[in-house]
């Protein structure tokens, strides 16, 4: 992504030591249209934004989302104040975009399903013992609305009244879908 722009060719040596300030110094830049600035932090921030897609939209649309988010990030840089970290700024990004590709996609929200049919249907791994289960598989098999609260709330530490502003929902509807994903995932995990 080419953007014609100041350029800083000089940092002072002590700003480029600590993560947080070099992203400060990369925002800095990358508002002023250094594109180089702009992808370093893509690459500082990728994995986390990718897998946020990927376990509140699955697998199959979490590498256009993710390029979607860094879209919208380009966009709205100039809209960061530095109030907040970039990570936690870029975040939030990523959650309008990816609540918005979800609304825009159609994908209803549910409360919960009355049975376990979806994650009946998957076939569970024999793995050796003391090997870790495949919790993103499962993830990504729980209807989308219990799929969405319990990756805002116990993967990405959101409260329920957060989660019911984002979604659209009661406090009372994210708590009862967070319930249902856990039992059905403990369920299926447990098999």
């Amino acid at each position: 992504m080419e953007v014609d722009g100041p350029r800083v060719t000089e940092l002072p040596r002590e700003a480029t030591t600590a993560s947080a300030d070099q992203d400060a110094i990369d925002v800095t830049l990358a508002a002023s249209g250094d594109s180089q600035a702009f992808e370093r932090l893509y690459r500082t921030h990728v994995a986390r934004i990718h897998g946020l897609a990927r376990r509140m939209l699955g697998s199959g649309d979490a590498d256009e989302l993710t390029q979607d988010v860094f879209v919208r990030a380009w966009e709205k840089l100039g809209t960061f104040r530095g109030e907040a970290a970039f990570g936690t700024w870029l975040h939030r990004v990523a959650i309008n975009v990816i609540l918005g590709a979800r609304k825009e996609r159609g994908v209803r929200r549910e409360r919960y399903l009355d049975s376990d049919e979806p994650l009946e249907r998957l076939s569970a791994r024999v793995k050796p013992e003391g090997l870790d289960m495949d919790v993103d598989a499962a993830i990504e098999h729980l209807p989308p609305g219990a799929r969405s609260v319990f990756v805002l709330h116990d993967v990405e530490g959101y409260k329920h009244h957060e989660i019911a502003e984002m979604l659209g929902v009661t406090a009372g509807t994210s708590k009862a879908q967070l319930h249902r994903a856990r039992m059905t995932l403990r369920k299926h995990l447990d098999r």
